[in-house]
């Protein structure tokens, strides 16, 4: 049995804590915050991939009971209101389970509640300062002045992870993405019943004039909407009070042929705007008795909408490969994981950068785009019907006893090689 020490206690760092408990480990989170992040954060989405590495988990029973299903999205051009294209968002699996849209709370204190009820013990105020390497073991010391010791340290501590500088100092910074992200959700009946133009459960994604931005409905009413401006260096949103940001946002999308402007006013807390990185690729994701997980390692766009399915499918794989090992066999088996893991990781991140790029348009832009978008997305629909699956259909075999590793080159494929579902 090894002793794991997880730095961190989102959501990459409990599902990783709990796959490694089932993969037969002893198990300590070290979380920097003094106190749990109840209520922190905005919303997300779990694709059908996340949702079945949750399964191997068996935590897919209660992430189902979140939120709401999202399994449809439609594009739209907010300049003139003209339909895109419908895209299913990963489908779903044999059971029937889709994509879900839910807090990132609600999600939080799931993986939180499952790892009290295994035991798994949350030390707060816990700043990784360093890790300290022997022959017998790793030490893990923190800015208060404690210590832990044991066999791995799992860094599941973001974008900017304390862990990963110590895997290798000359790992480069997140890069940025010129796109600010921003949110809210409307409670029931602050708006009129007929002013949604979009049916529960399916995404509104429309390119504004200036502003991109996504609405949809919960079976209860309530309005969930983002909105990604341009990251603009003359301003700084971030610092605007409430009233003002709600104005800045309202101006943005006013001249579009939408419900968007009504929806804003209407929206009593707006999330304060916050830059968008990524992280495409970093030499080693592990060294010795340390490694990385979700985005830690591979930080993708919120607009690929795999953040947390990643980092739940980082915990599945990285328990798989340490499942019953003892010390010797750390260094193989985070080989086997990082090797595992990384050209899906990498690819997903770029996938998602792709995606960002149509939302980043100035206005000459705009107009030009404006013109072919409809036709490009028809194309794009005709010709690659099913060329998400490589990453809504990804399955982990948490039995195998080897990964049965894809052959994939470092170009975004249309439908690369892997263990489909079902």
């Amino acid at each position: 049995m090894l002793n794991c020490l997880v730095i961190g206690s989102g959501i990459a760092g409990l599902a990783t804590a709990i796959s490694l408990q089932k993969a037969g480990h002893q198990v300590t989170v070290f979380e920097a915050y003094r106190e749990p992040s109840d209520g922190v954060g905005g919303f997300l989405t779990v694709a059908v991939n996340g949702f079945d590495a949750l399964d191997t988990l068996e935590l897919k029973g209660a992430a189902t009971k979140l939120g709401f299903s999202t399994p449809q999205m439609s594009m739209y051009l907010g300049s003139t209101g003209k339909h895109l294209i419908d895209f299913d968002y990963g489908g779903s699996l044999p059971d029937g389970t889709t994509a879900r849209t839910m807090t990132r709370s609600e999600l939080y204190g799931m993986f939180r509640e499952a790892a009290d009820r295994r035991g798994i013990r949350i030390e707060y105020g816990k700043r990784l300062a360093t890790v300290k390497e022997a022959s017998d073991g790793v030490t893990a010391v923190f800015a208060d002045g404690t210590s832990a010791q044991g066999h791995l340290v799992v860094g599941a501590d973001g974008l900017h992870s304390a862990v990963r500088p110590l895997i290798d100092p000359s790992a480069p910074a997140p890069r940025n993405i010129p796109l600010l992200n921003t949110g809210g959700i409307v409670e029931a009946g602050l708006l009129p019943s007929d002013l949604l133009d979009v049916e529960p459960g399916r995404m509104k994604m429309v390119f504004g004039k200036r502003c991109f931005y996504c609405y949809m409905q919960d079976p209860g009413g309530r309005i969930w909407w983002f909105a990604n401006p341009l990251q603009r260096s003359s301003e700084d949103p971030a610092t605007l009070d409430p009233s003002a940001r709600k104005s800045w946002l309202t101006h943005l999308v006013a001249g579009d042929r939408t419900p968007m402007a009504q929806i804003i006013a209407a929206t009593d807390d707006i999330i304060r705007p916050y830059t968008t990185s990524d992280f495409p690729s970093i030499p080693s994701w592990h060294r010795g008795g340390l490694v990385l997980v979700g985005d830690a390692a591979h930080a993708a766009s919120p607009s690929s909408g795999q953040g947390a399915s990643m980092a739940i499918e980082d915990a599945v794989a990285l328990g798989r490969s340490l499942r019953g090992i003892s010390r010797e066999d750390i260094p193989g088996a985070l080989s086997s994981y990082e090797k595992e893991r990384r050209s899906r990781a990498e690819l997903v991140v770029e996938w998602g950068r792709r995606n960002a790029a149509p939302k980043i348009r100035g206005q000459f832009k705009r107009v030009f785009e404006d013109l072919v978008l409809k036709a490009v997305f028809r194309s794009l629909a005709r010709k690659t019907a099913d060329s998400f699956d490589w990453v809504y259909r990804h399955h982990i075999d948490w039995d195998a006893a080897e990964t049965a590793l894809a052959s994939q080159s470092k170009s975004l494929p249309g439908r690369p090689a892997n263990q489909p579902l079902g």
